[in-house]
């Protein structure tokens, strides 16, 4: 490497931008900060940050954030010793386009960190104008599909999530030939080992308790529905180019090993480290170099187990659904995040119960399969665009009128 990465950083004050700038200001040597991206809820991080790292470009999705974030940004110079005017202003990208002019601005890496169907447009910027793409936002190739993985160059996209990096790292270990099938594995959220009867209840308190993982509100409602899952499985299938019925879920309690390749002779790679972000996001922005010290390794030197179970389908149906969206590929996967991200809000907001999450998503998809499919074949951005937006107002229609049937 001739010098530090130059690294953008979308989504800098969420869970994973700002573990992040951890990784970024732990090795200087490595990785250099350009450009940041918030959507504004939290304009005084975002100065701190943009402050303590000097970065040139900052994207704002909330305009009516900018002044705040401004504000803060002279408090915070003055905190940091810097004399009235001593010090640089960032170049200001300001509105829903922000983070997509930042990914495609001059560096070496853009890590999308952005939750949601957001995602999209910068993912497709990055991909454009030729940038390393450590993806995080695993919405954005959901939804895009083959239209955003026909955009990217081989190995241009390196997974961040923890699976996902997991697998890239056991496929070391053979060619592309040898593979057999690729296995995720999940924590089983709050509800592992409950049944569909015991989840009627469910409150949104209950579902954002998780016993593993620390993420936003969003990813852990997913991870309770073992819809995050789901969505997984289609970013596997998109990202390593195997076949839906050679990926499966089993479930595994302690979050050790975050997932597994099986060979055609039988032999299995895990890749295996404590419950920790920051290692998977260290590699996806040092790829294909590890970065030392990213995480704390595993002590050996305590007995313990690790357990694995089946996936109980019946109660958590995400998975199957998750399947067949996947297989069917075209527009039918940014039916089925999007409707999810709907029906998620409106559980968080107290408008429909907890396991009419999963009903009305796949009632959208049904309703897609029968009208304004699009197939692989036929793909583009504007396609996936549409059928996000169908998706979204189709779902609040269906809850409007009284959540599932």
């Amino acid at each position: 490497m001739s010098g530090p990465r130059r690294v953008v950083v979308l989504g800098s004050t969420g869970s994973i931008g700002t573990q992040a700038l951890d990784i970024i200001r732990t090795h200087p040597e490595r990785f250099v900060l350009v450009g940041l991206s918030a959507g504004g809820s939290n304009p005084e991080l975002l100065a701190q940050q943009v402050i303590e790292f000097n970065v040139a470009n900052v994207a704002i999705a909330q305009a009516s954030a900018a002044q705040d974030f401004q504000i803060a940004l002279y408090a915070h110079a003055q905190k940091n010793g810097y004399a009235q005017g001593d010090y640089s202003l960032p170049k200001l990208h300001i509105g829903p386009k922000a983070a997509t002019e930042l990914a495609a601005i001059d560096c070496d890496v853009v890590l999308n960190g952005i939750t949601g169907a957001v995602g999209l447009m910068p993912t497709v910027a990055a991909l454009t104008a030729g940038r390393t793409l450590a993806l995080a936002n695993k919405e954005s190739l959901v939804i895009g599909g083959r239209a955003v993985t026909k955009l990217a160059a081989p190995g241009q996209i390196v997974a961040v999530d923890s699976e996902h990096s997991a697998i890239a790292q056991a496929l070391r270990s053979g060619t592309s030939d040898e593979v057999k099938r690729l296995v995720l594995t999940a924590s089983g959220g709050p509800f592992r080992g409950k049944k569909r009867d015991e989840l009627t209840s469910v409150t949104a308190e209950m579902a954002l308790n998780h016993p593993t993982w620390s993420m936003g509100p969003v990813v852990t409602v997913n991870s309770s529905t073992l819809m995050n899952k789901g969505l997984e499985l289609i970013e596997a299938h998109l990202l390593f180019d195997i076949p839906m019925d050679r990926i499966d879920v089993v479930v595994h309690p302690q979050s050790i090993v975050h997932s597994m390749v099986e060979f055609v002779d039988g032999s299995t790679i895990a890749q295996a480290s404590p419950p920790d972000m920051h290692l998977p996001i260290a590699l996806g922005i040092g790829w294909p170099s590890r970065v030392p010290e990213s995480a704390s390794g595993l002590d050996w030197t305590q007995a313990t187990s690790w357990t694995f179970e089946p996936v109980d389908g019946e109660t958590f149906p995400a998975i199957a659904l998750a399947k067949r969206v996947g297989a069917m590929g075209g527009t039918a996967p940014a039916v089925f995040n999007s409707a999810n991200e709907v029906a998620v809000d409106q559980f968080l907001n107290g408008h429909i119960p907890y396991l009419s999450i999963v009903e009305i998503v796949e009632q959208v998809v049904n309703a897609h399969f029968s009208s304004g499919f699009v197939s692989d074949d036929q793909l583009t951005i504007e396609h996936v665009v549409s059928a996000h937006e169908w998706a979204q107002l189709h779902t609040q229609s269906i809850i409007d009128q009284g959540g599932s049937k």
